[in-house]
């Protein structure tokens, strides 16, 4: 039930597309997933969504072509082991400040010896049928990208990236800039600097450069994907649905006029 696509792309550095899924209705994730995205995020952490509506879209994700990742709540081994046997590729771990926290993610993806999830039967491992295969896939399958959301993560960033198993970041500008005491201020010179900082200490150690761009703008999607990042997650199906509606509604109003 779970497949390399989404791993042979993370190992090879290329460019992938993902989107952001905060509303539990498996017609959201299938119009997403075939609209072509690399990978999809399930929230858990914002949004209403719970484990049983995160596994019908998890299932229809993978169904759709698309790798399912899921948003947890926080690094918590126990929700980890539950979307992983429901059949995510991988995890979005928020709020990642020192590489003791990375390296708890990670062994909660993992079997013993090497980490401490616990093994169950569900849709992940074919609910049987395929153990084996799966068994052989946790090794080494899982995409694991931590959230770099804090300023106290950024001194530290090069001890969490270079942990094994982690493939890379994705940057969560609100909170890292609040945490900076310039919340939602992303053209301060500080905030800049601080997003050129772990740009480059991302490439300088090889991992993934991630970044979400909240909204659906275009021109900074074309900006983010020549400056080098690589693990870009483009809106957020509330966003894609808000703007494509007032866009309707604003030129209807300018054609009236």
């Amino acid at each position: 039930m779970v497949s390399d696509r989404l791993r042979n792309k993370v190992n090879l550095k290329t460019l992938t597309l993902g989107s952001w899924i905060t509303l539990g209705h498996p017609a959201i994730a299938e119009i997403m997933a075939s609209a072509g995205f690399d990978w999809l995020v399930v929230d858990l952490e914002h949004s209403v969504i719970d484990l049983e509506m995160a596994g019908d879209l998890i299932r229809t994700i993978d169904l759709c072509g698309a790798a399912p990742l899921v948003r947890l709540t926080s690094n918590d081994q126990n929700q980890i082991k539950r979307v992983m046997d429901a059949g995510a590729h991988g995890i979005i771990v928020p709020m990642v400040n020192a590489p003791e926290e990375a390296l708890r993610a990670v062994a909660a993806t993992r079997y013993a010896p090497v980490g401490s999830r616990g093994v169950g039967l569900a849709r992940a491992q074919g609910y049987g049928a395929s153990f084996q295969n799966y068994l052989k896939w946790q090794s080494e399958g899982p995409v694991i990208i931590v959230q770099i959301e804090h300023k106290d993560a950024v001194d530290q960033l090069e001890a969490i990236l270079r942990v094994p198993g982690v493939d890379g970041f994705i940057v969560g500008p609100y909170d890292l800039s609040c945490s900076m005491g310039i919340a939602g201020q992303f053209e301060q010179a500080e905030f800049v600097h601080t997003i050129k900082r772990i740009h480059e200490i991302g490439q300088q150690v090889g991992s993934l450069v991630g970044m979400h761009i909240v909204e659906p703008d275009l021109q900074q999607l074309e900006q983010m994907a020549r400056d080098g990042y690589n693990f870009i997650a483009y809106s957020v199906d509330i966003r894609l649905l808000d703007i494509g509606a007032r866009q309707g509604i604003a030129r209807i109003k300018e054609i009236q006029e």
